[in-house]
């Protein structure tokens, strides 16, 4: 049986508004990590939905460029397109125009998935990454400081999508997962390992979502066919950073303390 996991989400007025609450999320948890253990390590999403926070992230005037302690970040990826980094298609290479090419991280602390390689081996390799960069023994699991996800229409999230083998694996770290509806293969962490991360964050904008958000977070569960039903994190939270197009049919957020911006709900999954 799936462990029971509290949701909070965090409904805001816009996507921009959104983007700067997803920012600010990205500090702070880098902060108390390097505070606590002298380096941050994050998993990234691709998609959409990330693009405007790594610019905010990015803005030489912004508060965050000058501010983060990008020496003591380590960047990963959750999942990735099986294109080489420059294409157009790549999560990192969107990553990196955006964000990487102008902050000051070192590119020994990038750990990119080699989209270009076989997909197997792309996958094999990444795997050892993990193992080496976090000193893992055995079974053991990278647990991320910080993992942020984001949700198709069709319910997947990462590269897990409705009715793929990855769904199934639970002994890997990192999978090669054949995407029949998209003709094409992707990379993916599995889901027992998005579940260690310190915390989660789903970001899910627009009105393309506000279907399949509810159905995955209200209805009957269905991990076959909603994957994203699948995160549940050791530590019992997760959060859910939100439009209000996109949480348009969750149950009706309460009003926070004047100023702070958004609403928020709590639901028990």
């Amino acid at each position: 049986m799936a462990r029971s996991v509290r949701v909070a989400y965090q409904v805001w007025p816009s996507a921009a508004e959104m983007a700067m609450a997803s920012a600010r999320m990205f500090a702070a948890r880098v902060e108390h990590a390097v505070a606590t253990r002298g380096i941050a390590r994050v998993a990234l999403s691709g998609g959409s939905t990330p693009q405007l926070t790594f610019k905010l992230l990015a803005d030489p005037a912004g508060p965050f460029a000058a501010t983060v302690p990008w020496d003591k970040v380590q960047l990963f990826w959750v999942d990735e397109r099986c294109v080489g980094p420059d294409d157009p298609e790549s999560n990192y290479g969107v990553c990196r125009a955006l964000l990487l090419s102008k902050v000051a991280i070192p590119a020994a602390n990038v750990f990119r998935m080699e989209g270009e390689l076989d997909p197997e081996v792309a996958a094999s390799r990444y795997e050892s990454t993990l193992r080496n960069v976090m000193k893992l023994e055995g079974a053991e699991s990278p647990a991320f400081d910080l993992l942020t996800l984001g949700m198709g229409p069709d319910g997947h999230t990462a590269s897990l999508f409705p009715h793929t083998a990855a769904i199934d694996e639970m002994g890997r770290l990192v999978v090669a997962n054949h995407v029949e509806k998209k003709e094409a293969w992707r990379i993916t962490l599995t889901w027992p390992v998005i579940n260690q991360a310190a915390e989660v964050v789903f970001e899910v904008e627009g009105p393309s979502k506000t279907d399949i958000l509810a159905e995955v977070l209200t209805g009957p569960r269905d991990p076959e066919r909603l994957p994203a039903q699948l995160i549940r994190p050791s530590n019992g939270k997760l959060l859910f950073l939100l439009d209000e197009a996109a949480a348009a049919k969750l149950p009706a957020a309460s009003e926070v303390s004047a100023g702070a911006g958004y609403r928020v709900g709590i639901l028990e999954v």
